[in-house]
């Protein structure tokens, strides 16, 4: 189906574009025939999902694909635990879609609005050091290049492009299917806690080691860390879910609505923003419960914000958060959001910010409605001081000249897409930036 194109705005409100038309493929094959379309007429590209990148790495000003239509399990094996996707799936219709063969994702992020093939195409991971990001679990994926061509990357066909295609920022073809290594499902014990701010750094190391997903939330403004530790048990262990009502007061009452009002506030009264942190400390972080993992692992986000994440060196997680609150002090800014502070497996995905090492993220965020620009920036120049590789799908200003000193495989990842994509079919201005080394923007 084809339709001429409206405006398109991701979800932190810093893409917008008019694409020239918007296709919505049903099936790899329409996919394959908008791609050579697309190339009879000189144009460019891209697929979109769900907008929820910050970059503009899916801003399609040509032919934009709306993948939609391409959801739902194509293929699932019990035995072996692996299913096959199709790749507009979104990955809060997994835990309905899974339910009937027993398995799950083995680890999720805390938004679940993606598809699956944006997630993983970006880099999207969650924490746990026993758990690399939703890259790693793919075995195997069909593609449309640049040329138009159908073709798979599995362990038994091409498995040289694996580490490529896993995660390839959608410079390297349509996805079209993902085939993903899942786990029987499980129950997660949540424990929330809060913790002296100063305490959790100082255990930061021991407490990622010894629990199976550990992360920490810091509200500027404050001395506490909110933590987050839950703890993997077998699928049918007894589950004790938050209550409707206790979800809807945790969750949407102060997560999002507190934040809202924290929000509005400063832009008309920035001093009382340490107030409303304070307030919000007070009412969150200690609570217990247990479920199914997905309900533990995601959290509904509705307040609207951008945001910048960066993988550092595991062990320097420490001293870039202390380094990052020192520059809140003393530039004596008044921010809303908390620090959010993950953990993730080292892999061998050459674009993954965990490549080679064990990672752990540091992410900063403001409302959308504020100017981000001098916090990111600042930031960003103490996460590249610690050898940080910054999410591709969250705001940055590095460029291929930089980031090719930080990925050992950079190279022959450009190789791999002179292979898939010789005339730049799925060129945007994002990946000219982050892949050819042209302007830089946050």
């Amino acid at each position: 189906m084809t339709a001429t194109g409206a405006t398109w705005r991701n979800w932190g409100r810093t893409e917008q574009v008019r694409p020239l038309r918007v296709e919505r493929p049903s099936s790899p094959e329409a996919v394959q025939r908008a791609v050579q379309s697309a190339a009879a007429s000189g144009l460019r590209i891209k697929p979109v999902g769900s907008g929820h990148s910050f970059t503009g790495i899916a801003v399609a000003p040509g032919v934009q694909l709306d993948l939609t239509e391409l959801s739902g399990v194509i293929d699932a094996d019990v035995a072996t635990g692996r299913v096959t996707l199709a790749a507009g799936t979104r990955l809060h219709q997994l835990p309905a879609l899974l339910a009937p063969y027993g398995l799950a994702l083995p680890n999720m992020g805390d938004i679940d609005r993606q598809t699956i093939s944006g997630a993983t195409s970006t880099g999207t991971h969650g924490t746990g050091l026993g758990f690399g990001g939703l890259a790693t679990q793919i075995v195997a994926a069909k593609l449309v290049t640049g040329t138009g061509e159908l073709i798979t990357v599995s362990e038994t066909e091409r498995p040289e492009l694996l580490p490529a295609v896993r995660l390839g920022l959608g410079a390297l073809g349509v996805l079209v299917e993902l085939t993903l290594q899942l786990v029987p499902r499980y129950v997660l014990h949540a424990v929330e806690r809060q913790a002296p701010f100063a305490l959790v750094l100082d255990e930061w190391m021991d407490r990622v080691r010894e629990h199976d997903h550990f992360e920490f939330y810091w509200f500027p403004h404050t001395d506490t860390a909110m933590t987050k530790t839950n703890t993997r048990l077998p699928g049918d262990a007894p589950r004790a879910p938050l209550g409707r009502v206790s979800r809807w007061i945790d969750d949407e009452l102060v997560a999002n609505g507190l934040y809202r009002a924290a929000c509005y506030s400063l832009r008309a009264a920035p001093d009382v923003i340490p107030r409303l942190s304070w307030l919000v400390e007070r009412l969150t972080g200690n609570r217990d419960f247990t479920d199914f993992s997905p309900s533990v692992f995601v959290t509904n986000r509705t307040v609207r914000f951008r945001e910048m994440e960066y993988a550092i060196p595991l062990a320097a997680v420490p001293e870039a958060v202390r380094e990052v609150r020192a520059l809140i002090e003393r530039k004596d800014w008044k921010i809303t959001f908390p620090i959010e502070v993950r953990a993730a497996a080292a892999d061998e995905n050459w674009l993954s910010t965990a490549y080679g090492r064990e990672s752990g993220y540091i992410a900063v965020h403001r409302y959308y409605r504020e100017d981000q620009r001098e916090y990111f920036a600042a930031v960003e120049e103490i996460m590249r001081a610690h050898g940080g590789r910054p999410h591709w799908g969250k705001m940055h200003t590095q460029t291929a000249e930089t980031l090719r000193e930080s990925y050992p495989r950079f190279d022959d990842f450009l190789a791999v897409r002179d292979e898939l994509d010789p005339e730049r079919r799925f060129q945007n201005p994002y990946l000219e930036r982050v892949l050819d080394g042209v302007h830089a923007r946050v």
